[in-house]
């Protein structure tokens, strides 16, 4: 979704870059044994830990295609990841330098641009693409033809079809280890629900390898927050941002660990970093921040390990708007 504020950039990674000058790395990384010893270096939390960020794609183009409103970022195989635009591009990013290697264009079954905002790699290499418009899930060749659609129940379409608010459905997605459950989630309640829980609608892969509807979960958020993304952990359990918005003040933005999905419908969480408390490593802002690294971070996915703690890549949309910033940023976790 495109809040009104949010300014993302993430520092990664590449020796040319550094350079440039482009990057701003958090120092050396701090192994197991000496972690026990002292806090972690650069830490959010005890939990996280902020390794660098990047502008480096900041208000740059690609191939005649703007680099930015960045929504959703997948592992993609091959040293790449993958950045879903949602203005209806795909670009594949080297995984190292963040480089774009080629963008493919996106559009629904009549050629129309997609608010696109949730992406998975499935397996077979093909792209699963939640919109939000009807909303969506879509499945998409490399080369950007649509392969087909999965099923959506009429109470979770937009209204006045179904509950969901214009620009607060399927805001996330992501497939569970074993790539047999796949889940996208709303990022803001449906009409009649609780101000502060959002649903979770997963599907279960068949035999013939389609998806099936399968347990809808609800998660609570914190007050005033909704959900941006969800990612999978190598151990079932889900990866939550949620982000909100205050005029004048700035982005909130959190990190929570849920249970695994399947043990019960309603999903507990547990605080991992309030991104406010990380350093900012000096990143700027183009306005009121309550830390200037902090902007509208939408796209999350586990990249790797390091040293016993998980690789996390996030990015904001910065909405193509000159107050926001495109901003990696890569975090380890302990989760």
């Amino acid at each position: 979704m495109r809040p009104r504020t949010l300014r993302t950039s993430l520092a990664t990674l590449t020796a040319s870059l550094a350079a440039a000058g482009c990057l701003v790395a958090a120092g050396p990384a701090v192994g197991p044994a000496a972690a026990q010893e002292r806090p972690q270096r650069n830490a959010c939390s005890p939990a996280v830990s902020l390794a660098e960020y990047s502008d480096a794609l900041d208000k740059t183009t690609y191939d005649g295609t703007y680099v930015g409103n960045l929504s959703a970022l997948a592992r993609d195989g091959r040293g790449a990841v993958a950045a879903l635009s949602d203005r209806s591009a795909l670009f594949r990013l080297d995984a190292r330098t963040l480089k774009p290697r080629d963008v493919t264009p996106l559009a629904d079954e009549n050629g129309a641009a997609l608010d696109a905002e949730g992406l998975v790699v499935d397996r077979d290499g093909s792209y699963l693409v939640s919109s939000e418009t009807e909303p969506s899930v879509r499945r998409y060749s490399r080369t950007g033809e649509i392969l087909g659609r999965l099923p959506v129940p009429d109470d979770l379409r937009t209204a006045p079809e179904g509950g969901a608010r214009a620009n607060g459905s399927f805001e996330g997605l992501t497939l569970l280890p074993g790539g047999r459950t796949l889940i996208a989630s709303m990022e803001y309640p449906l009409a009649g629900d609780p101000a502060d829980t959002v649903r979770l609608q997963s599907w279960r892969r068949t035999g013939h390898g389609d998806f099936r509807l399968g347990t809808r979960y609800t998660y609570r958020t914190d007050p005033g927050l909704g959900v941006s993304e969800v990612t999978a952990t190598p151990s079932g359990r889900l990866l939550v941002l949620e982000r909100g918005f205050t005029s004048g003040v700035g982005n909130t933005v959190r990190l929570y660990l849920t249970d695994r999905p399947g043990g019960g419908t309603a999903l507990g969480k547990r605080l991992l970093a309030d991104l406010a408390d990380c350093p900012s490593l000096g990143a700027t802002a183009g306005q009121p921040q309550p830390n200037p690294l902090l902007d509208n971070y939408e796209g999350m996915a586990v990249t790797g390990r390091t040293e016993g703690r998980l690789d996390v890549l996030i990015v904001s949309d910065d909405n193509q708007n000159a107050v926001q910033t495109t901003r990696f940023l890569r975090l380890r976790v302990r989760a």
